[in-house]
């Protein structure tokens, strides 16, 4: 991995001593078209990259900052790799003084009167909810180029969307489905707590947040905006003693298998970051670790005449950092492929 080089668009990253800020960093220094001009951390500035991220020791001359709204006079786009409620906090200012924003928390994916709920605060910035677009590029690749704010969709609701969207839009189902998901503990955040803490996940499945989790309208607002007039979501997460990935398990009830593959083919051919695996394979989150790849499988339970979409994702790639830098790419006009990988790690 080589050192950020001079380039064209300047990139600012506020919450880079975090799992997701540490993905965009990774990734961002092989990308050929960008230069992180600052990396933001509360705790940890002063420190370099190298301190806090030590898989990225060859950055380490970079040293984290304490940022604020100045950050937009020497950056074009900046990623809030922000607890959920501090982005919108923040991204106005950096918004008004001529920055595009990437968001990877939760802070403009919701109607305003829908935060006190799902994320537990009142929003701060709501005239800014109407201009934030929805960043999923395989569903709403449209809408994203020339946008001043991206909304990055969240890791369950990234699989979820893509795995229901091409059946909904096809009206092959519209009822009520079943997610059950499986998430490893990065998704938590780099911060300890007693909830990952080894201890308490090592040989554990525990569901949590169960017909509270704040996916749960994003996944239904996807839903309805590729056609859906009324889908309906139960979503239980559970965690799982892994570090990465995200396994989502959609049931359909009387909805024909081999339909649904079909659809969701005919929608993601010649989609980078969407692969439909052939004849009933089913999905493993191990398979796409590391890579901006969801990959999705299709089976049927003829004995119920359910429909079983599965679908899973790299949560810190896919799932944030990576389709963050593919909303950037998009956002600029670039190549949305350019510094993501299709190919996982193994074993």
């Amino acid at each position: 991995m080589s050192s950020f080089s001079s380039s064209s668009i300047r990139v600012a990253i506020l919450g880079a001593s975090g799992y997701s800020g540490g993905e965009l960093l990774r990734l961002l220094a092989g990308h050929p078209a960008a230069e992180v001009v600052a990396a933001g951390a509360g705790d940890h500035a002063g420190e370099s990259v190298g301190d806090v991220h030590p898989h990225l020791r060859d950055l380490a001359p970079m040293t984290l900052e304490e940022l604020g709204p100045d950050v937009a006079e020497r950056s074009d786009v900046v990623f809030l790799a922000l607890p959920h409620g501090a982005s919108s906090r923040v991204g106005p200012d950096l918004l008004e003084a001529g920055a595009r924003v990437v968001d990877l928390a939760g802070d403009f994916r919701l109607p305003a009167e829908e935060y006190p709920g799902w994320y537990g605060f009142d929003h701060t910035a709501p005239a800014w909810l109407d201009k934030a677009v929805y960043g999923l590029p395989e569903l709403f690749r449209d809408d994203i180029p020339g946008s001043e704010l991206v909304a990055n969709p969240g890791c369950f609701a990234t699989a979820a969307a893509l795995a229901l969207a091409p059946i909904v839009r096809s009206g092959l189902f519209d009822g009520n489905v079943v997610v059950d998901a499986k998430t490893g503990v990065s998704g938590a955040g780099a911060r300890p707590t007693a909830t990952v803490h080894y201890a308490s996940t090592e040989g554990s499945v525990r569901p949590y947040r169960v017909g509270t989790h704040q996916h749960t309208p994003e996944i239904e607002r996807a839903l309805a905006r590729a056609g859906a007039t009324s889908t309906t979501v139960t979503f239980v997460p559970h965690l799982v003693p892994a570090v990465r990935g995200v396994l989502v398990t959609c049931y359909l009830p009387g909805a024909d298998a081999t339909a649904c593959a079909r659809a969701l083919d005919d929608a993601y051919t010649g989609e980078p970051f969407a692969r439909v695996l052939p004849g009933g394979a089913m999905p493993d989150p191990k398979h796409v670790q590391g890579s901006n790849v969801c990959e999705i499988g299709v089976v049927g339970d003829p004995r119920t005449g359910t429909a079983v979409i599965v679908a899973a994702l790299d949560n810190l790639v896919k799932g944030a950092a990576g389709q963050a830098i593919q909303n950037m790419n998009l956002l600029f006009g670039l190549d949305e492929s350019l510094a993501l990988p299709t190919t996982g790690l193994a074993p």
